[in-house]
């Protein structure tokens, strides 16, 4: 099982389809950019309860444009 400790975030702005589903469900780490709606970071980090919302906007997110990795 993984740490609930904290994660790294990225996301891979040529993947992103634009869908906004981050930005929905983690306000605070995510942002669709005005120019083109794709995702930007507001945070590269996450930790403690918010690490369970940032792990389901990944696994949510249709084209996988969203990768954590442990800190």
């Amino acid at each position: 099982m993984a740490s609930e400790d904290g994660v790294w975030i990225s996301a891979d702005r040529e993947r992103c389809a634009a869908s906004g589903l981050c930005v929905l469900l983690v306000p605070g780490v995510f942002e669709q950019s005005d120019e083109d709606g794709r995702v930007t970071l507001l945070t590269g980090e996450a930790a403690g309860d918010l690490v369970a919302r940032v792990r389901a906007a990944a696994s949510r997110c249709p084209t996988g444009a969203i990768s954590l990795s442990e800190r």
